[in-house]
């Protein structure tokens, strides 16, 4: 991570998490007006302080991350086939039929990566 582009990664954080849960966000804010938006920006930063301070290699940090990534990946798809395919829940959004076997052969290959790759292991 360059310097120079290190102050995003915490502000995005922050501006995720604080407009997921309501919260006032930007920088615009006094700290005491959006409290948990820079409360975010300063604990995102004391985490990268602390990442940095580990030793722990980047390039090691990325892959573990994107394998994480890919393994949390398949419940998340499949319960997003699950809710986009109830007519209940999502009305007149409800996936029609090549969106859900598209979407369940995305999850199936998702499903057999991953299982592929601890196999492999």
């Amino acid at each position: 991570m360059f310097p120079c582009e290190s102050w995003k990664r915490p502000g995005s954080a922050a501006f995720a998490i604080g407009e997921s849960r309501g919260w006032k966000c930007g920088l615009e804010y006094k700290p005491w007006e959006a409290v948990g938006f820079y409360a975010v920006i300063g604990l995102a930063v004391l985490l990268g302080l602390a990442f940095q301070w580990a030793n722990i290699d980047p390039i090691k940090a990325l892959f573990w991350s994107a394998v994480i990534n890919g393994v949390v990946a398949v419940p998340i798809m499949a319960a997003m086939m699950v809710v986009v395919s109830r007519h209940d829940t999502m009305g007149r959004f409800t996936g029609n039929g090549p969106l859900l076997v598209f979407g369940w052969a995305a999850t199936a290959v998702m499903a057999v990566a991953t299982i592929g790759m601890v196999a492999a292991w």
